[in-house]
């Protein structure tokens, strides 16, 4: 069975498993975006549904990618999804344009 450390190290490669366990929303993103199903299946086995649904509700800006965005808002009842968090780069004052 996979351990988190083992699935850190390959998710989160430019941390240690330890940096990369200390901060659960940024590592349950990267397994719900990046994660094999093994990958899940081990980190539900650490962290409750609510966790993953935390994530949905507060997720790391510039994670998700559209079609994972989607899969894991149907996976937990929350359709339609809302916009995901996008990074803004330049002046704040710039409104950027909107998701077609």
């Amino acid at each position: 069975m996979k351990t988190l450390e083992d699935i850190a190290v390959r998710l989160i490669w430019w941390k240690s498993p330890a940096e990369a366990i200390k901060d659960p929303k940024r590592f349950l993103a990267q397994v719900m975006v990046y994660g094999t199903i093994k990958d899940i299946a081990a980190a539900r086995k650490y962290f409750s549904d609510d966790d993953f649904l935390d994530v949905l509700k507060n997720p790391p800006t510039g994670v998700f990618d559209p079609r994972s965005w989607a899969y894991w808002n149907l996976m937990f009842d929350m359709y339609p999804p809302g916009l995901l968090p996008r990074r803004k780069f330049g002046k704040t004052s710039e409104k950027l344009p909107e998701e077609k």
